[in-house]
């Protein structure tokens, strides 16, 4: 029986079947990171849940049959500001955050995405949409900037649903004297001094540079259309961003959605208390892998439902680990068969992954009790949810000299001195066990192979 598939759509405040347009090209946008610092532990939590997301849709419709986009804003005040407090250029920062961000969520376990569209590459689609705004009567220009003017948008508010004195306190816009409407938010805006700029559209003469909103409606309008399957992000984007892009896309191609899903994951908090760095509880992904492996940190994210509220603590991430540990243990390197309809049917409802790992448990035991076929099943499940990433050896060594060993390096280097023995290249086979030596590694040879563990 095939699966029904059931998301819960914020715009509609309801859980409902995943219909595509096309099934043969099923298409998803999450907004990705503005590239000026490492990610936070916060951030990672819409990469993973949209992971999920990803490996499921191409489980049920195919691999070559999904579109999954996910954005990088490299054009921002934050990115401004801080290439400017490091002295370097806005590109040189730009392109080592990306680079660090993209090593951090791979360690996390993540497919890359279909299409990672840069806002600085879309600015010609940004400066179309806005003409066709300004043409219809939904945006205007104002000193140099152009503004959507909220009022000629009716239904204006329905993803957030927010009375209108919440959404002008809540939308964080600059109060200016030029605007219609103090809703009104900004489309294209003048650059300064030093900062990025380009020719400004609607017959502005004054270079400029875009505004957020826009970045993301140019991007997915130019990778997946005029309207898509589902739109996904963190629950803090609903107001201002996400709402702002509906308004945007939909007077843009006077459509009736512009997504006909939207799905938002809750907030993260870390040992009970909201994460800052005024309380010393910020972590960055980067800083966590070097103490956990990434695959414990996907698996301590997955634990709680994608749309509640998550506690991130120490314990949690203490019993991630062991869990793992005994997964890896009973499932050896068993080859996946079918993913059992126990553990679709957790995915099935609205990426219910504490079910899919109850029913993943069950799976555990059943080959505890004798039955082979159960190991096949959960290697398979794991697999699906993006675990087993290594090989059973590689993760007990890891496990034995924590986050930080690069484990396929290591196995690497043993692959290569196993080759030069058989070829009786003594010279070299003693090279490599010193260059492992120098890395804490002791190498245990025996007629079954040869095994290794971090020098105590």
């Amino acid at each position: 029986m095939a699966l029904e598939l059931k998301l819960y759509d914020t715009l509609t405040r309801e859980k409902r079947p995943f219909v595509p347009i096309d099934p043969a090209n099923v298409r998803m946008y999450v907004c990705g990171p503005t590239v000026y610092d490492f990610a936070h532990i916060g951030n990672a939590r819409p990469v993973i849940v949209f992971d999920v997301l990803f490996r499921l849709l191409r489980h049920i419709y195919g691999e070559a049959h999904v579109k999954y986009v996910r954005n990088i804003t490299d054009v921002d005040d934050k990115i401004n500001a801080r290439a400017a407090e490091r002295g370097i250029s806005i590109q040189e920062l730009t392109k080592v955050t990306y680079e660090n961000f993209k090593a951090d969520v791979t360690a996390l376990g993540c497919l890359p995405p279909t299409v990672e569209p840069r806002a600085t590459e879309h600015i010609e689609e940004m400066k179309a949409l806005i003409e066709r705004l300004v043409k219809d009567g939904h945006a205007y220009v104002a000193e140099d900037n152009v503004l959507f003017n909220v009022p000629s948008m009716p239904d204006y508010g329905k993803l957030s649903k927010r009375p209108m004195d919440e959404m002008i306190a809540g939308a964080r816009v600059e109060v200016a004297p030029y605007k219609k409407d103090a809703q009104d938010f900004v489309l294209w805006k003048p650059s300064k001094s030093g900062e990025p700029s380009w020719p400004s559209p609607a017959g502005i003469k004054t270079p400029g540079r875009p505004g957020w909103h826009i970045e993301c409606s140019a991007m997915s309008w130019k990778h997946l259309g005029e309207t898509f399957d589902i739109h996904g992000g963190g629950i803090d984007l609903v107001f201002p961003h996400h709402e702002n892009e509906i308004a945007q896309s939909r007077c843009a191609f006077h459509t009736d959605v512009m997504a006909n899903y939207w799905m938002h994951n809750g907030f993260l908090q870390v040992e009970g208390e909201k994460m800052s760095k005024s309380l010393g509880n910020f972590f960055t992904i980067h800083e966590l892998l070097a103490d956990w492996p990434g695959e414990v940190l996907r698996f301590n994210m997955l634990r709680t439902h994608y749309r509640q509220p998550i506690d991130w603590t120490v314990k949690g991430l203490e019993e991630s680990w062991k869990t793992l540990d005994d997964w890896y243990w009973i499932c050896g390197d068993a080859a996946g068969s079918s993913v059992p309809s126990s553990v679709m049917d957790g995915f099935g409802d609205d990426l219910n992954t504490p079910q899919v790992i109850a029913a993943l448990h069950g799976l555990r035991n059943r080959v505890q009790g004798g039955d082979d076929k159960a190991r096949g099943e959960l290697a398979a499940s794991l697999r699906l949810l993006g675990f087993l990433q290594e090989s059973a050896a590689q993760w007990a060594a890891r496990r034995q000299t924590g986050a930080n060993v690069d484990t396929a390096k290591v196995q690497e280097l043993i692959d290569a001195r196993t080759a030069a023995r058989k070829a009786k290249d003594f010279k070299e086979s003693d090279r490599i066990r010193d260059e492992l030596a120098a890395m804490g590694v002791v190498l245990k040879d025996s007629k079954d192979g040869t095994t290794w563990e971090i020098a105590r």
